[in-house]
């Protein structure tokens, strides 16, 4: 593949991650490790770490957009914040001693976790209106 097309495919990826990130509120991780892992052959660790670097951006516009419409608890964001941060070194410490294909599975079986509750708790809650 050409530098110029993967450039390009990055770049649409990027736009589209950010763009889902910004509609639904998730983390581009979601969608950034298997895209990185799948189709462009970045190792799971690899990914992961690129994953985390790319949050950091597009965080800050997303919230800057919502905040500017006073949307978004700052102190608490503050407080999960850091306490995060706390648990997510321990995460990378776990994740680095992990082989990276049973991370992949963690990953993979957090993702499927995630969706099948989502679809349960979807189906089993009366429509409303809205």
């Amino acid at each position: 593949m050409s530098t110029a097309l993967t450039l390009a495919i990055l770049v649409g990826f990027g736009l589209l991650t950010g763009g889902v990130a910004g509609l639904l509120g998730v983390g581009g991780g979601v969608l950034i490790v298997p895209f990185l892992v799948l189709v462009v052959g970045v190792p799971q660790h690899a990914a992961n770490a690129t994953s985390l670097l790319v949050i950091l951006p597009t965080a800050i516009v997303a919230t800057t957009m919502l905040r500017r419409r006073g949307i978004g608890d700052l102190r608490s964001a503050l407080q999960l914040g850091t306490i995060g941060a706390i648990g997510s070194a321990g995460g990378a410490l776990v994740a680095l001693a992990l082989p990276a294909p049973t991370l992949r599975k963690l990953f993979a079986l957090l993702l499927a976790l995630v969706g099948l509750r989502m679809i349960r708790d979807t189906l089993r809650r009366p429509r409303s209106a809205t």
